[in-house]
């Protein structure tokens, strides 16, 4: 009898990882913008909810399987956010405030085939490079790393753009040169 209650709670606590996990990649997919991708998670995350919460109210009457189910969302929280940190779904602009405008900033980045557009700016302590940039997500750590390099007193702020239309990413090879920048990183 213990054996099947040990199981029981295992199946529980197993079921609810994967629902909040797949809960949390519909939900980025939403907000994507990418419906039917998200849709198709969706039906997956409601029968894997339908199938732990049927088993918790089925045997209310032992805490440990609601207990089990609430630590299975906990776990499946950090499960979906680390799965999110592996799609890394869509892009990132990263607006930099260069402490020094002659550092070769905008000309770096683009040898290693970011997308940057640059101007001059003024800020409390004199004169400064603004610079902005777009990346797919996968390569946003890359590029902090890359603007360490160049100028580690950088300002640094980033957001995700919602739309994208024209520009270096419509007329280049969205990435090309990113990937074989990464590679060379990794193998070093």
């Amino acid at each position: 009898m213990l054996e099947s209650g040990l199981i029981m709670l295992l199946i529980i606590f197993s079921v609810n990882i994967v629902y909040v996990s797949l809960l949390t990649v519909r939900m980025i997919f939403t907000l994507k913008g990418q419906k039917y991708i998200a849709a198709s998670v969706g039906v997956f995350e409601i029968t894997a909810y339908t199938l732990g919460l049927g088993l918790v109210l089925d045997n209310l009457e032992n805490v440990q399987n609601l207990i089990a189910y609430a630590l299975g969302f906990g776990l499946g929280v950090i499960s979906g956010m680390k799965v999110e940190e592996k799609l890394a779904v869509g892009y990132i602009t990263v607006n930099v405030i260069s402490s020094d405008p002659s550092i070769p900033f905008t000309e770096t980045l683009r040898e290693k085939g970011y997308g940057v557009t640059s101007w001059y700016a003024y800020g409390m302590e004199g004169d400064r490079l603004a610079v902005q940039v777009l990346t797919p997500r996968k390569y946003e750590l890359m590029l902090y790393e890359v603007i360490k390099d160049i100028d580690p007193k950088a300002f640094i702020v980033a957001y995700e753009p919602r739309q994208i239309h024209g520009g270096f990413w419509v007329k280049k090879v969205k990435g090309s040169r990113l990937k074989r920048e990464e590679e060379k990183i990794q193998s070093e």
